[in-house]
């Protein structure tokens, strides 16, 4: 469809999408009064639109860049902590969250240097979905970047570690466990969260450094990578509290990314349910029920 048509048609899906998806909407404020604060019934329904705006519109611009020629443009800030990463010529682990064009942030590193990238998605929960984002994928492969499908977690562990120690690049979501994945807790917010053990673990394993990535939209198909100073993953006789530590910085980082731009954070999942409950002065018990 013409680029100018999505000016009107993303609103309206906005608008449709705002009215029907109660759940959602519900998990949208709650989540958002852990970053912003508590606020009024007006102000949290502009925090719920402006949400799922910008969804709406990183939704579109995904699939404009991977199946037609109007590709997302992106900036870079903080290029310098990427490049003398990239001069250590170790394996690395980019580690990004779920904030505006995030998957700009895999594809990045494939364009600018000569070395392979691998990067980590779920299947999605539909197979006709999961066909038709992989025939995309497949059709916009390139040279020396490969998507990988981990249907269970743990699937690809072994396969990522040994492209770590052979110095490729890995690509991992840091702030949502897969279906099933083991997970630590960490704080987000001053709150409880649970986050995938897998990177930490596999930086740990192959002693690799970790550099987050966060990529926010900036205007029509045009976004800002952020790059964040590099986490070292130390391999000390303590494996759990390694572990910990990694998950624990790599939090901080997420947190600050939310904090930057905080609309441009896509989690749809009530965080914390108890906190609302709370605040509702429902009981415990009455929760537990």
């Amino acid at each position: 469809m013409p680029r100018w048509t999505f000016y009107f048609l993303v609103p309206i899906f906005t608008l449709l999408f705002f009215l029907t998806l109660r759940k959602i909407r519900r998990a949208i404020a709650s989540n958002f009064e852990a970053v912003l604060g508590p606020c009024g019934f007006f102000e949290r329904q502009r925090r719920i639109w402006l949400n799922i705006y910008h969804y709406s519109w990183c939704l579109t611009e995904r699939y404009e860049d991977l199946a037609t020629d109007r590709w997302v443009t992106p900036e870079s800030v903080g290029e310098e902590i990427w490049k003398k990463a990239m001069e250590e010529g170790n394996g690395l682990l980019v580690v990004t969250a779920h904030i505006g064009h995030w998957e700009v942030a895999s594809a990045y590193p494939a364009d600018l240097h000569d070395r392979t990238i691998h990067v980590v998605r779920e299947t999605e929960i539909n197979d006709s979905a999961q066909k038709f984002f992989r025939e995309l994928i497949e059709a916009r492969s390139r040279s020396g970047y490969h998507v990988h499908f981990a249907r269970r977690a743990g699937d690809l562990g072994p396969k990522l570690l040994l492209a770590l120690r052979d110095g490729d690049i890995v690509a991992l979501q840091g702030d949502r466990p897969a279906r099933h994945g083991r997970t630590l807790e960490t704080r987000l917010f001053g709150r409880p969260f649970n986050v995938p053990v897998g990177p930490a673990a596999m930086a740990r394993a192959a002693e690799a450094p970790i550099v987050p990535v966060f990529v926010y939209r900036t205007g029509r198909s045009k976004s800002k990578l952020t790059f964040r100073p590099v986490i070292t993953a130390e391999k000390t006789a303590d494996r759990d509290a390694d572990l910990q530590r990694i998950v624990d910085r790599i939090s901080t980082e997420v947190e600050a990314a939310i904090r930057a731009n905080p609309f441009q954070w896509f989690c749809f999942e009530e965080l914390w349910p108890d906190h609302r409950a709370v605040a509702s002065g429902v009981t415990k018990p009455e929760l537990d029920a």
